[in-house]
Formats: C-alpha cells, sequence, structure tokens
C-alpha cells in the first residue's frame, strides 16, 4: 500500500502562518526520509486556520528541500485560475524537479462566495459551474488539440520542452470520479470530509475507467484522517483539535486551531457532542496498529492504489510522530516509490 501526505499547513492558537509553512517543509523533509510515496499541499482561502493558499509556490519550495518524494497539489482549484496559467507553472515545477511532480486539480473554489469572487473579479466570472469548460481548455492547450482556425491554436505552455505532470482529479463526489475515469487520470477521493460513499465513488473510477495516453490503468488514492500516537488516550486526546475545528466550521466559525486544553474547556452541548460523535466515525485514531486495523477494511473495500493521510492536529512535535507512527504501521512507505504504469510500458 503506497502512503502519502495531505498537508494543508495548519495555523494555530497563539502561532502564526509563518511558522505554519515552515512547519510543512520541515514535515516534507522528514516525509521524505520516511519514505512516504507523496507529499501534496492544499489551496484554501481567507480560513485563519489554513496557511496553505498558493499550492503551486510551496510546492517548489518543498521540491527544492526533498531528495526523492513527489510533491503535488491536493489541489490546484481550477475555478480560481487560468488554465494557461496552471499549465505553465506546473510545466515550470516538472522542468525543475523532473520526474516528481504532481497536478491534482479540484472543482470547488477552496473558499466562501465573496472570496471566490475576489480571486476571480478579473476572469470571466459566471453563476454556472465552468469547471470542465476549465479544466477542457487545460487539457487543449496541453495536447495542442485546439482546432485550426481557433485563437488558441498556436499558444503552447512554456516551457514547451516538458509535459505537464501527472493529473489527478480530487473529489468528494461521484462526478469527479466518472470524469477522472472518463478520460484516463488519476483520482483521490476525500473520505475526510466527503458525505458520499468512498465505496461507490471509487468503486464507478474503477469501473469505468478508459486508458489514455498518460495512465494505462487507474490508480486511486483514498483521502483520509487520521491521528496516531502511542496509545488510545493520547491519540484521541490530540484528535479534540479536530473534533473542535469541525463543529466551529459546521457553525460557521473559522479559527485557528485550538489546543487540546482549550478543546476540552469549550462549553459543548449535547447536540454539539453528537455532531464530533458522529464525524469520529471518519476520524482514524490510535496507536499505530489500531489505526492500521481500521483502516484495512476500508482500503480493501475501496480497492485503493493509496492512502493519502491528512493530520490536522494542534502540536507540530506530535504531527511528526503521528506520521513516524503511520510509516511504521504501513511499513511499505519506505518502498512506496513506484508510479502507476504509464501507457505501453
Amino acid at each position: 500500500m503506497h502512503v502519502s501526505i495531505l498537508d494543508l499547513s495548519p495555523v494555530t492558537t497563539g502561532g502564526s502562518g509563518t511558522a505554519a509553512l515552515r512547519n510543512s517543509i520541515d514535515l516534507a523533509r522528514l516525509a521524505d526520509r520516511l519514505g512516504y510515496t507523496r507529499y501534496w499541499v492544499a489551496e484554501h482561502h481567507n480560513l485563519p486556520s489554513v496557511a496553505s493558499s498558493a499550492p503551486d509556490i510551496m510546492i517548489g519550495q518543498i521540491a527544492a528541500a526533498t531528495a526523492r518524494i513527489r510533491v503535488g497539489s491536493g489541489g490546484v482549484m481550477l475555478p480560481n485560475h487560468a488554465p494557461l496559467t496552471v499549465a505553465e507553472r506546473f510545466h515550470t515545477l516538472e522542468a525543475l524537479f523532473p520526474g516528481r511532480i504532481d497536478l491534482g486539480i479540484g472543482r470547488a473554489p477552496g473558499t466562501d462566495p465573496i472570496t471566490s469572487v475576489a480571486l476571480r473579479r478579473r476572469q470571466d466570472i459566471r453563476d454556472d459551474d465552468d469547471f470542465l469548460e476549465r479544466f477542457q481548455e487545460l487539457m487543449l492547450i496541453e495536447a495542442r488539440g485546439f482546432p485550426d482556425g481557433h485563437p488558441f491554436r498556436n499558444i503552447r505552455a512554456m516551457p514547451a520542452d516538458v509535459a505537464l505532470p501527472p493529473v489527478y482529479l480530487l473529489g468528494s463526489s461521484g462526478y469527479s470520479a466518472e470524469l477522472a475515469a472518463a478520460i484516463g487520470a488519476g483520482f483521490a477521493f476525500a473520505h475526510h470530509f466527503a458525505t458520499h460513499d468512498a465505496v461507490d465513488a471509487m468503486t464507478s473510477y474503477r469501473n469505468r475507467f478508459r486508458p489514455s495516453a498518460a495512465l494505462a490503468h487507474p490508480h486511486a488514492i483514498l483521502g483520509v484522517a487520521a491521528v496516531c500516537a502511542d496509545t488510545q488516550a493520547e491519540a484521541d486526546r490530540l484528535a479534540t483539535t479536530i473534533d473542535l475545528n469541525f463543529l466551529r466550521r459546521s457553525k460557521g466559525e473559522y479559527l485557528p486551531l485550538a489546543s487540546p486544553e482549550e478543546a476540552d474547556a469549550y462549553p459543548y452541548s449535547a447536540a454539539d457532542r453528537e455532531r464530533i460523535r458522529h464525524n469520529r466515525g471518519r476520524v482514524f485514531t490510535g496507536t499505530a496498529e489500531t489505526v492500521r486495523a481500521r483502516l484495512d477494511p476500508l482500503l480493501a473495500a475501496t480497492k485503493a492504489d493509496e492512502v493519502m493521510v491528512t493530520t490536522m492536529i494542534y502540536d507540530h512535535a506530535a504531527r511528526r510522530h503521528s506520521y513516524e507512527l503511520l510509516a511504521q504501521a504501513f511499513g511499505s512507505a519506505g518502498a512506496a516509490r513506484a508510479e502507476p504504469a504509464a501507457a505501453g510500458a
């Protein structure tokens, strides 16, 4: 089982965005040494708990600070960007770090509606969902597939002597699974916040997959939230940060990540505790052995090729230790280097 990391560069109470970004580079170095397959950074905007707003910049910084781990976006939120801009930035990254970059693409803006408008105000803002149109434009630019006479026919993403990195579509519903299958791209499912059934989405992707020039066989990544510690009690204590963050966001409150002590002192109502209890069903906590035992049935049911773990907890040292324990639990992390076979391989 390939094991990877999704990082949002969490900002904590009393901490700073600067520290959060530096912690991400520190964690990526650790992941590189531990043998994780890839390290993806997210794109979110106007969220006090998330410092990761510019994935392409962070990818370059992390790739420069590491030696072998693949580095990518989890993901670039395509509604916020001109397709040519995305193509050029990822051509540049691929030229600088050949064979180590991934382009994960998301359909949502990664923010609230007003901030989304601010991100797009110099673009053609429309009320309808234009993700598919933007994605098709990105793919046509890369393939130079615009017909004769089209104004974009002669546009090439520079540097033109490298190809776009492997493309993965991100999703929390069945839509991205079907699209990824139709175009022969990789697929990453966000189990950690999705309401859609992970087994359904990933089975649909695998069953409908059509081989492409980029990918001969389906490659499905299951994104999960997990916290590992030396004891179950310590893991559950660390995860109270996740509990309070989830509860606050469900109420429209966006604050830096609270410490376990702050979470313990929060005045939860009975309804709050029930919400948290329900959400804990999709947060994998415990010792390394416990987390692995809980994850294995889901990985088997979804037939995931890879598990990508996000650990949004308060203490950076505890987060590092969680990923150390997780690598030990899977054992294969150090050997998880192989990429999906390309068509014709």
